[in-house]
């Protein structure tokens, strides 16, 4: 029974695994930050594209 509950207690002390939680975290929130920056920068790509090719049919009309 004492090698059952120094074995649970072996394992409550462990921090390898909170470790590990905190960077899977960590790398959840950078991968959001990641998406929201490509999806904001997206759309403003896509309108400045949308904006130069209005300019060039204006400019020479087929």
């Amino acid at each position: 029974m004492q090698k059952t509950l120094d074995l649970i207690l072996a394992f409550a002390r462990e921090e390898d695994g909170v470790t590990a939680i905190e960077y899977g975290l960590l790398a959840s929130l950078v991968a959001c930050g990641i998406i929201v920056a490509a999806t904001g920068l997206g759309t403003q790509l896509s309108s400045t594209f949308d904006y130069v090719a209005g300019k060039l049919l204006a400019a020479n009309p087929a």
